[in-house]
């Protein structure tokens, strides 16, 4: 080997594998999510990526926000997400498990969980091994407004 030749040392600076239960909590966070890095710099040295966890209780959803420069791809592993994104979060689309998510850089979002009863649990992974999360006061897109249907054998004050 050359003088120039940098012998690695693979056990070192080789595969690492993070446990489920050693996940790190202490990552930016938006209101109505628990995320947790597993792959960051300060964790396994990761200088271009960050992944993690996403859990969002049923029936909850998060605050807007956007995540700077970062591209985000989201997994869906279980349950089933509605995600809100745009200037007022006027547009939405759904994904369930299987299904893959991906957000630009800096598109002002919010993640929902659609199902009433079953916890939605997704693994997320950044284009940078910082975490951004840069929360957003923005006012929902607008709730549908529930219409009624009427015609001449169902009056209007009879549907409840």
């Amino acid at each position: 080997m050359s003088k120039n030749e940098h012998k690695t040392n693979w056990k070192h600076d080789g595969v690492q594998v993070i446990p489920a239960d050693q996940l790190d909590g202490n990552v930016p966070s938006t209101p109505g999510m628990d995320r947790k890095a597993a792959i960051n710099f300060a964790r396994t040295g990761a200088q271009k990526l960050w992944a993690g966890t996403v859990t969002i209780k049923a029936d909850a959803k998060t605050g807007a926000h956007h995540h700077g420069h970062l591209e985000s791809v989201i997994y869906v592993i279980k349950g089933k997400a509605r995600m809100r994104w745009g200037e007022k979060l006027e547009f939405c689309a759904e994904a369930g498990p299987g299904d893959f998510i991906y957000v630009p850089p800096f598109v002002p979002h919010q993640e929902i969980n659609a199902s009433r009863d079953e916890v939605l649990e997704c693994v997320l992974c950044r284009s940078d091994g910082d975490a951004i999360a840069v929360n957003l006061d923005i006012e929902p897109a607008e709730k549908p407004e529930n219409v009624l249907w009427v015609d001449p054998t169902h009056p209007a004050e009879k549907n409840h």
